[in-house]
């Protein structure tokens, strides 16, 4: 797992961003904490997803939220550089020689596909075997990941809703001038928690989660064109010089 620098960085940049136009405009920090209109705001766009979403596959989303920080270990080009020294191996010692990968594989998707090979599949069967693996897996992942687009819809929404709990709380309180001002503040800073973490947090991680499992997918299909590519016997350069285009960058 590696530090998504420029993703902490972007997210600290935006709340410093709003927070130094509070200041800049001679508003105070403390404004911006209303405990309950962050209840209201959260609650209600966490509620709203979990209505819309099964539990496995919103729980699996929150639990993706890691990788808009933290991007999974697996790249393209740390599995084609396996992938080439296996074609090696298999052109010195033979298919069998890849067995001893198999353990090694935390995987069950790696170690699937290299049993097979393994146990002697042609290439046809191996692509169409593990092709259908990798369309459950991009749907699974496409399905969590846009528990968080669905979350960016609603927050803004429920910042209104908070908005208008708010002005009902001032309505209530007209003949006491003290309490005015805290039932306007909850009011307006719920319409900003609702689009601030729609379009800070929500909707940005949605679509950085969208780009991992992208690569994920290409780290899948590298694998499988890399072991049809040795079940066919393709010389090892071969088989990097085709996986090389998945990784290949544009001129620019």
């Amino acid at each position: 797992m590696r530090i998504d620098r420029v993703s902490v960085a972007g997210l600290l940049l935006g709340l410093a961003a709003i927070m130094l136009g509070q200041v800049l405009e001679g508003g105070r920090l403390s404004s911006l904490y209303q405990p309950a209109a962050f209840v209201i705001v959260m609650g209600g766009t966490m509620g709203a997803t979990m209505l819309q979403t099964r539990f496995p596959v919103f729980l699996r989303g929150m639990k993706m939220g890691i990788w808009a920080f933290v991007a999974p270990s697996d790249v393209p080009d740390d599995m084609i550089r396996k992938l080439v020294a296996w074609a090696h191996l298999t052109r010195r010692e033979g298919i069998l020689a890849l067995e001893k990968q198999i353990g090694g594989e935390p995987d069950p998707f790696f170690r699937k596909g290299v049993q097979l090979l393994v146990d002697g599949a042609d290439a046809t069967r191996l692509r169409e075997v593990m092709e259908v693996e990798i369309t459950t897996y991009e749907n699974t992942l496409r399905q969590a990941a846009r528990v968080w687009d669905s979350a960016a819809g609603y927050a803004p929404t429920i910042g209104i809703m908070g908005a208008v709990l708010g002005l009902i709380h001032v309505m209530e309180n007209l003949g006491d001038p003290a309490r005015l001002g805290a039932g306007i503040a909850t009011a307006f800073v719920a319409t900003i928690y609702g689009v601030g973490s729609a379009n800070l947090i929500f909707l940005p991680i949605g679509r950085k989660l969208q780009t991992h499992v992208t690569q994920q997918i290409s780290v899948r299909d590298i694998f499988v064109d890399g072991l049809v590519g040795i079940a066919n016997g393709d010389n090892p350069r071969i088989i990097e010089s085709r996986l090389l285009g998945y990784v290949a960058q544009v001129p620019g």
